[in-house]
């Protein structure tokens, strides 16, 4: 099975979050391009995604999943006590999805922003796709 994150490439936030998973990810289950990147645009596309999106979005197996949803589907995969968040899915998305707007909306504020999208740690560019 195929899952690819894509992410914001210029976030602090979105940035640490995908070293987050690739230290928690053992068996390489995710990869990883950056919404900005031609393949993060071409993905987008191809699934019918705003290509201006503000979301954190997951592909797996041609299915996207955005949002809440998409990091409560990684945190399931993840070793030790992070599959635990996935009950959280029980709650209906419009009020998970109400949490992860106020933190998208703010994240360069409280985060911060990059100049330009980061680059991989050579033992991780296998997990990048751009």
């Amino acid at each position: 099975m195929e899952r690819i994150i894509l992410f914001d490439g210029v976030c602090n936030l979105c940035n640490n979050s995908v070293q987050f998973i690739i230290k928690r990810d053992s068996i390489g289950l995710f990869k990883f391009a950056s919404l900005q990147s031609e393949t993060g645009q071409s993905l987008l596309k191809k699934h019918g995604l705003n290509n201006d999106l503000k979301s954190f979005v997951l592909l797996e197996n041609d299915k996207f999943h955005i949002k809440s949803s998409a990091a409560l589907r990684v945190c399931s995969k993840l070793g030790k006590a992070w599959p635990l968040l996935s009950i959280l899915r029980f709650l209906p998305p419009f009020s998970r999805d109400f949490l992860y707007d106020i933190v998208a909306n703010n994240r360069y504020k409280w985060f911060g922003k990059k100049e330009s999208c980061m680059l991989p740690l050579p033992e991780w560019r296998e997990r990048f796709l751009d």
